[in-house]
């Protein structure tokens, strides 16, 4: 596959050859969290009148976690198509997920965006309740797709920064951390949110919006 840019760069090759391992590893570590988020979610549907409290929680906590998985996929890109030696050496992904990718991202991005705001704007069943809805069921297929390509290679990065002795590789408490902030960040907006979910279960049950 032709490249996109001429390379240039004083960095040492051992220092270029870092970065994609290490967005790789931040990016595969977001992602394994987000699965199990997104398993716990999916269970809330099944029981969502008793569970609606959990499933807007955890929806809140997947936004800010998603904003840094988006963040780190789209720094490889860049990287890439600006010519950063390592990232080009690394080459870009398969077609299919170079593909599938951005619709991925577009879908989670309006699945969260619809479901902040039927919890700013809780009126009901509405269009925005359906638009919700709709974007799930196309979200859920194309997220199936993409998880399939994914998961047998996701174990091994994904869980790198975490195994014993792996205090040494470069880069892992930055990485840790990042991953901490952004769970850390969304349960403190999963409980601002709180009053807001308790509202929707209460409608749930038959009775209207407390708040």
């Amino acid at each position: 596959m032709s490249r996109p840019y001429k390379v240039s760069s004083s960095l040492p090759t051992n220092l270029l050859d870092e970065g994609p391992r290490g967005n790789e590893r931040l990016t595969a570590g977001l992602a394994v969290v987000l699965l199990v988020v997104l398993a716990i979610e999916g269970v809330t549907l099944l029981v969502m009148r008793q569970s609606v409290v959990v499933h807007i929680f955890l929806g809140v906590v997947l936004v800010p976690l998603t904003v840094v998985k988006l963040a780190s996929t789209g720094y490889r890109i860049a990287r890439y198509y600006l010519g950063s030696r390592s990232y080009v050496r690394r080459g870009p992904p398969a077609i299919i997920p170079r593909l599938l990718g951005p619709v991925v991202a577009a879908l989670t991005v309006g699945l969260l965006a619809t479901g902040v705001g039927l919890i700013l704007i809780p009126a009901g069943p509405s269009s925005l309740l359906t638009l919700h809805k709709v974007v799930f069921v196309l979200w859920f297929g194309a997220m199936t797709i993409h998880v399939l390509i994914h998961l047998i290679d996701l174990p091994g990065p994904g869980l790198a920064d975490w195994r014993p002795g792996s205090a040494w590789l470069r880069g892992v408490a930055g990485r840790r951390a990042t991953l901490a902030a952004g769970l850390a960040v969304g349960v403190v907006l999963g409980l601002a949110f709180l009053p807001a979910s308790l509202g929707w279960a209460h409608y749930l049950t038959g009775g209207g919006f407390t708040g």
